[in-house]
């Protein structure tokens, strides 16, 4: 089977002036007019609203439906619509309320095209278990979402705080704040890591949810970790279910639906696993230098050409086969064969401080939350590729960075190790973070010497950790697959699991975490279900072989 990674630029733009036709006929076909209204400071011309009169000039040009009014702060609308920050850009606000801080820049374009859609719908387009929950709440809801335009998962929160907006105008407001834009508020709610969700001034939520969580989270005014569906969801048959979205996933997706097997993906969270919040990505053969998000937006555009994806979807049990019953917040699955590809996590310090204040200085994704510390103090945790990749990553955004690494010796490339030379970033060597410590946000570590055995304390506004990951295994453990004595799944070699029926790709395995590592365990391991469906090991005697076979 043969690679093709070749695209014509002339295809490429043909596929966007097909898009952009898509777009049009989508809008026309909306039945609600979308007004937009901006309101910015006299004389006020930052980026920001700058950003916003030429996202929305874009937007309008796709659509007649699609209006502009612009006013100043001090305009009476502003008043009566509760409007204080510049610029502040409202969407259809005599029937909604939705207020955008900030401008729809980078990421956040997705989610600021996906609300115009829907408010030119009129629609929430809640799944039903969420329609459910919903009807719940029988107070009002104050909504902020801190997001940033560099950020991939903050789309997906947004959008499901929009959605109940659009479905409970009378009883939901929302805010989306974009955290460069608006510093001083992110500060003020202590929001430095992102997505945040608050409501009520609540925090119900760090990082993206599935939209049944996060409706769960705003009813009960507490963050919730896991949605059961209160009733049977609708049901698929597939011959192979992929758990999991990153770079294993994906491939996987491809090479098993080009050999014939009906197949669908599921992933909780952001497509595209630790690379969707890698900054740049420089060793994946093809591209010489690329930003991570761009090369999930590669893979996932090709995967849909093939298997269906559905995201945003957290497995909550699995029933042992085969076949195999996977339920998930939305619906089950009924499957001959499972395929694993759940990644990895990142590594924390476990030490005092750090889960207290995640979210508070203390993060685990330079691209998400960099932003919010320009021109500030923090520290990068870490002596491998991803430590010294971020800790130039926040770098060259302004921020004073000092890397530090319990060795002498950094475990990075010596291409990497080089720039942080070049760069003139400081490294404390033979250095541990020990407690990390501040009341509402970080304020110092104290750190120690591994040889001298002398503590100090270290002013910083940030800590950024980048210690390596820790397999995702809670579905493992639940099927009950056999982990192997660095921890991770057991395989075979050929992906084959110690469950008959159930395979296993990508960091979860653990060996080398790359890009391109993934990917082949991903292509490796959709071979071998395939070929395990024509002839499965499991069973005995030819009469089960065939039947299986000819159900392909």
């Amino acid at each position: 089977m043969q690679d093709t990674t070749y695209t014509d630029p002339r295809e490429s733009e043909m596929a966007s002036r097909a898009y952009l036709q898509q777009l049009k006929a989508t809008f026309e076909q909306l039945p609600n007019e979308i007004p937009l209204y901006l309101f910015t400071a006299k004389g006020d011309e930052d980026v920001f609203t700058h950003a916003n009169r030429e996202v929305i000039r874009a937007f309008r040009e796709l659509s007649s439906k699609i209006t502009l009014r612009e006013y100043n702060l001090d305009h009476e609308l502003a008043t009566e619509w509760n409007v204080t920050h510049s610029p502040t850009l409202l969407i259809a606000p005599e029937r909604y309320s939705i207020q955008w801080l900030g401008a729809p820049m980078g990421e956040e374009a997705r989610t600021f095209l996906e609300i115009l859609i829907l408010v030119g719908l009129g629609k929430s387009q809640l799944s039903e278990q969420s329609l459910k929950m919903i009807k719940r709440i029988d107070s009002a809801r104050q909504i902020k979402i801190f997001v940033s335009p560099t950020c991939p998962y903050c789309p997906q929160q947004a959008i499901n705080a929009v959605k109940t907006a659009i479905e409970m105008p009378e009883t939901v407001s929302l805010e989306i704040i974009d955290i460069q834009s608006e510093p001083e508020l992110a500060n003020q709610y202590s929001a430095q890591s992102v997505p945040q969700a608050f409501a009520n001034d609540i925090l119900i939520g760090q990082g993206a949810q599935p939209e049944e969580v996060f409706i769960l989270s705003l009813e009960k005014l507490e963050a919730q970790t896991i949605f059961i569906p209160e009733s049977d969801a609708e049901l698929i048959e597939t011959d192979l279910l992929i758990v999991g979205g990153g770079p294993a996933g994906l491939t996987a997706g491809i090479y098993s639906v080009r050999s014939g097997l009906r197949t669908a993906i599921v992933e909780r969270d952001a497509l595209g696993g630790q690379v969707a919040t890698t900054p740049i990505v420089e060793n994946y053969p093809g591209f010489t230098s690329v930003g991570g998000k761009s090369l999930v937006d590669i893979m996932v555009s090709h995967a849909l050409q093939y298997v269906q994806i559905f995201q945003g979807e957290a497995v909550v049990d699995i029933q042992t086969g085969p076949p195999f019953m996977v339920k998930t917040n939305r619906r089950q699955f009924q499957t001959k064969t499972i395929l694993l590809a759940t990644g990895a996590s990142h590594r924390h310090l476990n030490i005092p401080g750090e889960s207290r204040l995640a979210g508070r200085g203390v993060s685990y994704c330079s691209t998400c939350d960099g932003p919010l510390f320009k021109g500030k103090k923090v520290v990068m945790v870490g002596g491998g590729n991803s430590a010294v990749t971020e800790a130039l990553h926040l770098f060259h955004m302004g921020i004073n960075v000092t890397l530090t690494h319990r060795r002498d010796k950094l475990r990075a490339q010596e291409f990497l190790a080089k720039q942080l030379v070049d760069n003139n970033i400081p490294v404390l060597w033979d250095t541990e973070v020990k407690e990390i410590r501040g009341e509402e946000r970080v304020e110092e570590i104290l750190l120690l010497n591994n040889k001298s055995d002398e503590t100090m304390e270290f002013k910083t506004d940030g800590v950024f950790i980048a210690i390596g990951y820790t397999p995702a295994l809670e579905l493992a453990q639940k099927i009950g697959l056999g982990i192997n004595a660095d921890g991770y799944i057991k395989q075979d070699g050929k992906h084959r699991t110690t469950v008959p029926g159930v395979y296993s790709a990508g960091d979860v395995e653990g060996g080398y975490k790359q890009i391109v590592t993934a990917s082949g365990q991903g292509a490796e391991a959709a071979m071998t279900i395939f070929e395990d469906l024509i002839n499965p090991y499991w069973l005995d005697g030819q009469a089960k072989v065939a039947s299986i076979s000819d159900d392909l």
